[in-house]
């Protein structure tokens, strides 16, 4: 899932109300896009919102399979400024295609009218629209801070910020679960990419120092407390640089595979199978492939309930191995790892961290390792050193910790 996104940066801060993502605040966020808006679109903005891209703690594949995933978000964001119009027209500049401005009737708009990076944008108000919003005519800045490809849900953080923008432009407050399948609607029919509701769920809904444990068929969320320091661990996220994209039709296969797999066992989805029905399960199905997919779902449900309960106890070093097997599972029954992603987890773990695995969509991105606070260096050492040995290219590194979902910023 891609959409306008840079370097990485900084804008999250505390919840005003976790209940009301138009009053929740991102703190100390930098106003490119009002400065955008300023110097491209003339005067100055109504508001300023943004929402957060984010990272996969565990659970990977599971949330279109109505299954566990525990996200959270982090302090890239993409930042929107708005201002009202009366012309029922959306009139849009992004800070991450400069020299281009593309205009859209909100009238009669229809998925496939606007393609590209706005795309995005003009979805959300065609989704707000679907599910019985009002969305405003405006001009939009947006200047995303999360990086472009790299399995951090850039999409989600456009979808929802430009989705919060226009709603409460409009008079319209959006909870965060209703913001998060607005921004899902846009990319499903919008955009055309079937994603699950994980990405926007957290980009939306996320709390500052948890993971977000989301029972996508019960349609339940839970804030889990997730404070790494307290075990001496920080969270470091390798970007591979590695070619990520959904768009291609690999993401759409594996969704199709698990669909088909639960219609022949008889199922509503996967993660209705419990583990003790597994063999049972494998056993009605005719193709290896399909077996190991549905082997995956299986499985990463029952890794994402472990960390779960280790994470209710603070045993966060704990948590490792899970993430080590979730890996494995994503590489050899999904089959959606690379070359990249796999030469950064073992660099990670032979260099000695508690845990680590790709983390996102798969078929390149980023991977999420679990490392000693003083150790840092080296890890990331001796993943740069491993990259370069295999010939690839440099990845980026960062440190990150949970933060706070989509909110009015200012």
């Amino acid at each position: 899932m891609t959409a306008p996104g840079s370097a990485t940066g900084s804008a999250a801060g505390a919840a005003a109300d976790p209940d009301d993502p138009s009053s929740r605040a991102s703190g100390g966020a930098v106003p490119r896009a009002a400065e955008l808006f300023g110097r491209v679109l003339g005067g100055a903005p109504d508001a300023v919102f943004s929402a957060p891209g984010r990272v996969n703690l565990i659970g990977e594949h599971t949330d279109y399979n109505q299954g566990l995933v525990l996200p959270f978000a982090i302090d890239a964001r993409a930042q929107v400024a708005v201002r009202a119009r009366d012309d029922g027209r959306l009139r849009v500049v992004s800070g991450q295609q400069p020299g281009e401005t593309v205009e859209v009737n909100l009238d009669g708009l229809e998925p496939g009218a606007v393609t590209g990076w706005a795309g995005y944008v003009a979805g959300a108000a065609w989704a707000l629209a679907e599910r019985g919003h009002r969305a405003a005519g405006a001009d939009l800045a947006l200047d995303s801070t999360v990086p472009v490809g790299a399995g951090l849900s850039s999409s989600a953080a456009v979808e929802c910020s430009t989705a919060l923008a226009l709603a409460t432009l409009a008079g319209d407050r959006l909870a965060p679960e209703e913001l998060a399948r607005v921004a899902q609607l846009d990319e499903n029919r919008f955009v055309g990419v079937p994603c699950g509701l994980m990405d926007q769920m957290a980009s939306s809904a996320s709390r500052a120092g948890t993971v977000l444990f989301f029972d996508v068929g019960a349609d339940r969320t839970e804030h889990i407390p997730f404070d790494p320091a307290t075990a001496g661990l920080v969270t470091l996220l390798v970007d591979t640089r590695a070619h990520h994209s959904l768009a291609d039709g690999q993401y759409a296969r594996r969704r199709a595979t698990c669909e088909a797999a639960a219609e022949t066992l008889g199922v509503d989805s996967l993660s209705r199978i419990a583990p003790g029905e597994l063999d049972a399960a494998l056993a009605g199905l005719g193709d290896d492939e399909t077996r190991r997919r549905v082997r995956h779902v299986v499985t990463e449900n029952e890794r994402v309930r472990a960390v779960v309960e280790l994470l209710r106890t603070g045993a966060v070093r704990d948590i490792g191995p899970a993430m080590v097997a979730s890996h494995a599972s994503l590489r050899d029954d999904f089959e959606v790892s690379c070359a990249e992603l796999d030469v950064a987890v073992d660099a990670a773990l032979a260099a000695g961290a508690a845990g680590a695995r790709m983390t996102g969509g798969g078929f390149g991105g980023s991977v999420i390792a679990l490392v000693d606070r003083d150790r840092v260096d080296e890890v990331g050492a001796a993943v740069t050193g491993a990259f370069a040995r295999a010939g690839f290219t440099a990845p980026v590194l960062r440190l990150v910790s949970p933060a706070d979902g989509a909110g009015a910023d200012g």
